[in-house]
């Protein structure tokens, strides 16, 4: 192995042995080794949907909340497909590892992620010690106004013409207003995503960093062309 690379290994396994935590930060290519699209550019989109494709529709057009109120059936097509993926991905081996780490250190681990996956959850990760920071596509919310309140997307179990890119099964209604329900996530030109299932992670997240006095960060699949995920996560352990 290359010199240099085994330097590099030795740093960070003496900089973990020295830590009392840690702080994963982690973006897409995280899924990617379980076999989840990264949605790199519209040409990694239109690959894994070829009706988006064929339509010229960019990433940034249908994930939008006006993608809801255009087209429901495809914007949930769309979706609709993620979530199914999602659920029956089974995640790999890294998060396993992460967590032998993590069972070393007196206070274990926390997770701040860009992700909506919710890989970390199905992978063990305690449910609170996860920070999603752009929500959760295994939540949903009422795309109107009636009263701000996120429900699990558990009893959704939707049916996608997959060719097509479009939802065969009923429309999720709100149990309030019997509005449409969208993702609780966080969208382009999103000014109606509610914040408050991620508000209260993020205090989660305070509390756990203060009570660490000497945590280190393990960034893994965030990138480098928009390091927004791991550039707040240090916001948050240097405050």
């Amino acid at each position: 192995m290359n010199p240099a690379l085994n330097a590099l290994f030795a740093e960070a396994a003496q900089r973990i042995a020295g830590a009392d935590g840690v702080l994963i930060t982690a973006g897409a290519g995280m899924g990617v080794d379980s076999g989840l699209p990264d949605f790199r550019g519209n040409s990694g989109l239109w690959r894994a949907y070829p009706a988006l494709g064929s339509a010229r529709i960019a990433f940034e057009e249908i994930a939008c909340p006006d993608a809801f109120l255009r087209s429901p059936t495809l914007a949930w097509g769309f979706y609709g497909h993620r979530l199914n993926l999602y659920r029956r991905t089974v995640p790999h081996r890294g998060f396993a590892i992460l967590q032998e780490i993590a069972s070393r250190l007196t206070h274990g681990s926390f997770v701040f992620t860009s992700n909506v996956d919710g890989q970390f959850q199905r992978a063990g990760f305690a449910e609170a010690t996860v920070c999603e920071v752009h929500g959760s596509l295994n939540h949903l919310q009422c795309i109107g106004a009636c009263g701000g309140v996120i429900t699990p997307a558990d009893d959704f179990v939707p049916e996608v013409d997959e060719a097509a890119c479009l939802l065969r099964s009923p429309l999720p209604r709100c149990p309030i207003c019997n509005d449409l329900l969208r993702p609780n996530v966080l969208m382009f030109g999103d000014w109606g995503w509610l914040s408050g299932r991620t508000a209260v992670q993020r205090k989660h997240l305070t509390r756990w960093l203060q009570s660490t006095s000497r945590p280190v960060v393990i960034e893994i699949g965030a990138g480098l062309m928009c390091p927004r995920c791991a550039a707040s996560a240090r916001h948050s352990v240097s405050h």
